[in-house]
Parts: C-alpha cells; sequence; structure tokens
C-alpha cells in the first residue's frame, strides 16, 4: 500500500468513528426510525439479540456506507439516535444472536433485515441463495449456517418525513348501514384506463385521477376496499415461471406502501389519493395481512422477522422449534400471543388510520388473529386490542372468518362492532339462480341479513357482507360462463383454485354467439346484482362486475398480472354498458329506500301493537306460505313483502317507510305472481324487472297476476295515499335521475 492510499484508509477509519462517535443512547420508543426535526431515532425489539447493527446506505440502497452498533437495550428494545440522520436516509438491520433452529432461533448477521416498522422500501428484492440463512446445499439443510451477504439482493428502509398538508377533505365517515364496498386492485383499475396518464397507470397516483373517485361515486359506491398495499415479494417460484404475485397477499413490511404503485418516490402520493378519494365522499378500506409473511417456512429466506427474533415473531410447533405452525398454509403464522408482535399490529393499523387517513380495514384469514395457543378466542388479545383502542373501534374492522387451522371456521362469531365476509350468502345465493333444489329456505336466511348468524348480543345486519364474487373465484361473468375453473395460465395444470363454484355456464363452457345463451346470462348478472344490493345486510361489489369483466375462466388470478386482471375500459360492451347502467339503478333504488338498510333483522313476528309484520313471504298465489311450501324441494319462486310500518328501530312506534314486494324466481319458466293486497294500500308500482332493466313499470292493482319470467327478479313499491307514498316517489325519482345521469369517468 502506497502512501497516498494508506492516507486515505486512515482518514476514512477517522470519519467512520467521527460518525459512529455522534450516535445517542436514543429512547426505545417509538419503534422504527423516527424523524424529531434535528435526527432520527432508530428502535427495533429483539428479546433474544445479542447485538444489533444499523447499517446505512448511499440513496440508492447499493453502496453500504457504515454500521453503527446500537448502543443501548431497554425493555428489549435496541436504540440509538443519529443527530446527522435525515429524511431519505437508507438503512437495514444486522441482529447477532445465536443460531440454533431446534430452539427456534435463526440469528445470522450476515443477513440483512428489514425494519418491522420501516415506512418506505427502497429497491427491489432479487432472489439468490444469499437470501437465506442457510446452505441450500447442505445435507442438513436448515440447520446449516451461510455466511454470505444478502445486502446486495435486499430492498432497504428509508427513514421519511411524514408532514402532509391535507386541505380542506375529511373523511367521509359513512354509516354502516348506508355502506357499499367496492373491491378493487390498486393496479388492475387503471392499468388500462383511457383517461389516466400513461406514466401514472397502476399507481396510486392514477387512482387520484379525479374521474376514478368520481365514476365510484357516480356508480353509487361508498367505500373502495383495495386488495393489499402493504410492501409484499414476488415469490420465487412464480419468477421462475415468469409470473407474479398480482393480488399481494405476501406481505412483508406492515408499514410501507408497494413501491410498485408509487409512481414517485414519495410516500405522499398514497396520501393524495385517500384526499382525492374522502374529497369525492368515497371511503379508502386496506385488505390486510397480518395473519403471516412471504418469509415462509423453515426452508424460507430471512428478510426481516425471522432474522430480527423468530422465537417471538412466529408460532412455533410447542415440541420442535425448529419447524412453524402453518395455519395460514403459507408457510408461517406471525404470533399475534407475544405482547410486542400483538403491538406492531395495533401500530400498523393505528399508523394507517390516523397518518394515512385510512377508513377501515379488511382482514384477511381473520381467524388466525383472534386465535391463541389453546384455539380460536373473540376475547382473544388482538381481538380485545381492537375493541378497546380509542382509534381501531372507531373505523370499520371486517373480518374474512376462516383458515385452515383447527376451528378455522367462524362467521358470525366475531364480537360485536365487527363486519364479517359471509360465504354463505355467496353460496346460497348462486344455488338458488342456478335452480338447485331445496335451497329456498337457506335462501331466505341470506337475504334477510342472515340473522340465523348475526342477530346477537346486539349486532346488526350490517355485521353480514354480502358478496356474490370476490377477487378470490370467479367474478360475475365467469361466474355465468363457466362450470369448470381454467387457471391453465398460473402454470400449476389447473390443480390450483376451487373446484366447488356453485357455476352454472347455461349451456356452453365459455365465449357463445347463441342469443338466447347470452341474454340468459346477461338477465342472471342482473338478477346476482340486484339480489346483492336489495337484500339486508352490507353489499360488496368487485370492481369490473359492474360491466362483465370477464377472466377467461380463471378462479384464482393471484398470478395473473396481465390483461387477465387488469380492467378493459375501451372493450366494454353494449352488454357492459347496460349492465352498468342496471348496476347503478339498482344501487340507487338501494339508497332510496331506508327499509331495506335498516339497522334491525327482519324477524317476521307479528308485532300485536301495530299490528304488522316487518316481513311476509308470498307464495305465487300472493298468500303468505305455509310449512309445506318451505319444505317443498321443487319450489323455486317466492316473494318477500316488506313492510314499512313495522319499527324502524327499537323505540314503540309505527315505521313511515315505504312498502316494498320482492319476488324471486329461479324457476325455468315463467310463473304468475299474484300480487297481494295490503292494508292502506292503493297499488303496486313496478320499481325493477331484471328481465326489462331499462323499461320504466307501470302501476298494477291487488290481485293482478304479474308474469315473472323465468330466472328473474322484480320490485314493487306500494303506493298508498300517506307518507309512505311520498318516500316511493321520492325513491322513484332519485332512481329516473341516476338512469338520465351520465357516468363520468369511462
Amino acid at each position: 500500500m502506497n502512501i497516498s492510499t494508506r492516507g486515505e484508509t486512515t482518514l476514512a477509519k477517522a470519519m467512520q468513528v467521527l460518525r459512529r462517535s455522534t450516535i445517542r443512547e436514543g429512547k426505545p420508543f417509538p419503534l422504527g426510525a423516527t424523524w424529531d426535526g434535528l435526527g432520527v431515532n432508530f428502535a427495533l425489539f429483539s428479546a433474544n439479540a445479542t447485538k444489533v447493527e444499523l447499517c446505512l446506505f448511499d440513496d440508492n440502497g447499493e453502496t453500504e456506507l457504515e454500521r453503527i452498533e446500537l448502543p443501548e437495550y431497554t425493555d428489549e428494545v435496541w436504540h440509538g439516535y443519529l443527530p446527522a440522520a435525515r429524511p431519505g436516509t437508507v438503512y437495514g438491520y444486522r441482529v447477532h444472536g445465536p443460531f440454533e433452529p431446534d430452539a427456534g432461533h435463526r440469528f445470522n448477521p450476515n443477513k440483512l433485515l428489514i425494519d418491522p416498522y420501516a415506512k418506505q422500501l427502497v429497491g427491489q428484492l432479487r432472489w439468490g441463495p444469499e437470501l437465506f440463512a442457510y446452505k441450500m446445499d447442505h445435507a442438513d439443510k436448515d440447520k446449516s449456517f451461510d455466511d454470505r451477504d444478502s445486502a446486495p439482493l435486499m430492498q432497504k428502509c428509508r427513514v421519511i418525513d411524514q408532514a402532509f398538508t391535507w386541505g380542506a377533505s375529511r373523511k367521509p365517515e359513512i354509516s354502516w348501514e348506508r355502506t357499499i364496498f367496492y373491491e378493487m386492485h390498486v393496479k388492475g383499475f387503471t392499468k388500462l384506463h383511457p383517461l389516466v396518464p400513461e406514466a401514472d397507470r397502476g399507481t396510486f397516483a392514477g387512482l387520484a385521477n379525479p374521474n376514478i373517485p368520481a365514476y365510484l361515486r357516480s356508480l353509487g359506491v361508498t367505500s373502495a376496499e383495495f386488495l393489499p398495499i402493504h410492501a409484499f415479494v414476488d415469490d420465487s417460484y412464480l419468477e421462475e415461471k415468469g409470473l407474479r404475485n398480482y393480488w399481494g397477499y405476501n406481505s412483508l413490511a406492515f408499514f410501507a406502501p408497494e413501491p410498485r404503485y408509487l409512481q414517485s418516490p414519495m410516500v405522499s402520493e398514497f396520501k393524495e389519493m385517500v384526499n382525492q378519494f374522502h374529497a369525492h365522499g368515497i371511503e379508502v378500506i386496506l385488505d390486510v395481512v397480518y395473519n403471516h409473511t412471504a418469509e415462509g417456512n423453515e426452508l424460507g429466506p430471512t428478510l426481516s422477522f425471522k432474522g430480527i427474533d423468530n422465537a417471538s415473531y412466529y408460532r412455533l410447533m410447542p415440541d420442535q422449534k425448529r419447524y412453524y405452525i402453518n395455519d395460514t398454509g403459507t408457510g408461517n403464522t406471525v404470533n399475534l400471543s407475544h405482547q410486542r408482535v400483538l403491538q406492531m399490529v395495533a401500530d400498523s393499523l393505528r399508523y394507517w388510520a390516523t397518518e394515512m387517513h385510512v377508513d377501515g380495514f379488511r382482514f384477511d384469514l381473520a381467524t388466525i388473529l383472534a386465535r391463541e395457543p389453546y384455539g380460536f378466542d373473540e376475547g382473544g388479545g388482538f381481538l380485545d386490542a381492537c375493541r378497546q383502542d380509542p382509534v381501531l373501534s372507531s373505523v370499520k374492522l371486517i373480518a374474512e372468518p376462516w383458515d385452515i387451522g383447527p376451528g378455522g371456521y367462524q362467521v358470525g362469531q366475531f364480537p360485536p362492532g365487527w363486519a364479517e365476509w359471509n360465504d354463505k350468502f355467496r353460496d346460497t345465493a348462486r344455488s338458488f339462480w342456478k335452480g338447485d333444489s331445496g335451497v329456498l329456505p337457506e335462501f331466505a336466511k341470506r337475504i334477510t341479513g342472515s340473522g340465523d348468524l348475526f342477530n346477537k348480543r346486539g349486532r346488526k345486519p350490517w355485521s353480514s357482507v354480502n358478496f356474490v364474487t370476490a377477487h378470490d373465484g370467479f367474478n360475475l361473468n365467469d361466474l355465468v360462463s363457466y362450470n369448470d375453473k381454467h387457471n391453465e395460465a398460473n402454470g400449476e395444470e389447473n390443480r390450483d383454485g376451487h373446484s366447488n363454484n356453485h357455476s352454472w355456464n347455461h349451456g356452453v363452457e365459455g365465449p357463445t354467439d347463441d342469443p338466447e345463451i347470452i341474454e340468459l346470462r346477461e338477465r342472471q348478472k342482473r338478477n346476482f346484482i340486484a339480489t346483492m344490493m336489495l337484500s339486508h345486510g352490507t353489499p360488496m361489489l368487485l370492481a369490473g362486475d359492474e360491466f362483465g369483466h370477464t377472466q377467461q375462466g380463471s378462479n384464482n388470478a393471484y398470478a395473473q398480472d396481465n390483461e387477465i386482471s387488469w380492467l378493459d375500459w375501451l372493450g366494454i360492451t353494449s352488454q357492459g354498458r347496460s349492465l352498468r347502467e342496471f348496476t347503478r339503478k339498482v344501487i340507487a333504488m338501494r339508497k332510496a329506500f331506508p327499509i331495506l338498510y335498516r339497522g334491525r333483522f327482519f324477524v317476521g313476528a307479528h308485532n300485536e301493537e301495530l299490528d304488522v309484520k316487518d316481513v311476509t313471504w308470498l307464495s305465487p298465489s300472493g298468500d303468505e306460505m305455509t310449512t309445506d311450501h318451505w319444505h317443498d324441494g321443487n319450489a323455486r319462486c317466492f316473494g318477500m313483502l316488506l313492510d314499512g310500518r313495522a319499527q324502524e328501530s327499537g323505540i314503540r312506534r309505527r315505521g313511515s317507510d315505504a312498502t316494498l314486494l320482492l319476488v324471486y324466481n329461479a324457476h325455468f319458466d315463467v310463473v304468475n305472481f299474484t300480487l297481494p293486497s295490503v292494508p292502506e294500500g292503493k297499488e303496486w308500482l313496478g320499481l325493477i324487472d331484471t328481465n326489462q332493466p331499462d323499461v320504466q313499470l307501470a302501476t298494477f292493482p291487488f290481485g293482478h297476476d304479474y308474469a315473472v319470467t323465468g330466472r328473474s327478479l322484480v320490485a314493487f313499491g306500494l303506493s298508498a295515499e300517506d307518507s309512505a307514498t311520498r318516500r316511493l316517489r321520492q325513491g322513484v325519482g332519485s332512481i329516473l335521475d341516476v338512469m338520465e345521469t351520465p357516468l363520468p369517468g369511462t
């Protein structure tokens, strides 16, 4: 080494020592990297580590500049304060400790780790053997130790300044009774949208284009529910097949937005999108995945939690801690029974609710979050934390109430304050309109809010989230076009995805030119949408179903980041436009008639004081259904009379809503339905007929035999000489206003 080189090296070492000397003790809270206007406090929980090194990188995250040992350890939190650090600082951690897989410990300081509280990630994860803490080709597999540096392949964390001016926009705060969810994908919604600038398509900036929330508002939905936007990982086996994890159910960082959805390098882009949605009166709901992470099982990579404190963050087999409890089917299960892990999840939820102004959360595989080591517990730590938290108890909380673990199916068992995805509504509605026998009694339960599941402990009908389709499974067009799944594009020989879909192709598998089949399929789409929107409970519409988007028969498009999943706005057909207008019309009807979203369950009991039943079930003759009718396996047509005079709330007074009659005919042929006589009524006004979606219906006298087309739904409103009639007319007027108002943003 020459003198010059030696001098430069000495200077570099001196500068490194000088920089290291500036670190202070800092505080053990808040966890993560926090900019306070003068410097950055770094705090990382690890109960079993022996040393933690903070690694600083250049702006691109490509070159490691220095490693700084965090100087203090308080209450199982390693922490330090860097006065010279600023927003934009790129960092990661190396955590030292025992590498003892049989004891549940997998520390390896050669592996750079993502901060669980990172607010932004930099770069892209690239797969390679260096990401694994063990030697993949070693005979002992995960019990071996790999000393290669993973930093060149890893994403890094970035310190951010959270300042943002929200302006005059406020959260819409839409009541549960009036909520209508719209499940959508950040990228897929705008990737092909002609009114969104090409550079913004597929990003939060694309969704922030005013045309997008204006479209949702005019459609009539109230709450956009985004598939996962927390930073996630593309599985290596998908990349090898040229595919990607499109849905995003493979989270790695619960505080950071997924980088691929950012058009700019600024996290504030997400806030701008939320602000735009709120300005249009649309709520933002996040689908969150706290049940597992992208690190997989004992043979998975070491990216964050596994290398920070594996024994704390994951549920391990009690007598074989080398292995993971796998209630998720993805390799690992996050251990929410640990106080610090529970704190991380609660902190993440509060961050998105307060700092990012999100309005609610849908929890993937929520049963796992409520499972303690002894089993599902609706009074478990996570659910109790949400119930008592002043922030979390005030936002919308929606559970996917099932998983593959013991006691995994828990529909109706979540505590008051929660809504739940109701797959019984989905399956029963599909079976009914397919014409299956013996479904009618179950169908009646589902369209009245599934009181058999939710009518307890003061829970309300909105607790049931009613859906016919969702991201997982057939979308609406394919539900009526395919008998079988067609997932060949996933490269798994069509073995993936559900096989029992309760779907029906109506005579031809896939697309057809047969006009009779096309007509029947379109009517069935309208039947499903009308059933969902006119039922008691909270409806959820899948994006694209309103105009008949197809996934070409795929019922598991999780890896299809392409035209199979992206909404084709320019390819909407005339039938698609008609379906979209019908969807607007039926949503407007739901909003126009409060009896459809009342906060009380319909129970069918006679109120002697008011001399009224809230719901009466009618046979096609117009008479009240008998036990024989209910048990007739061939019965496929019935009426549901909702009496507006019934109590609207617990106050003992007569209601003043319009009375509605809904007739459902799943029979293949026309059924003449006798319109019943109703006290204080005069005649029936036709509101919706799924066989005549574009026709303004007439009025009909009591006793009129209305020809209900095979496989169709008809809705009537009672015309009388009282205030309810005025409400009826106002409701009809609002529907007509929607029909005459052009839909923006398309």
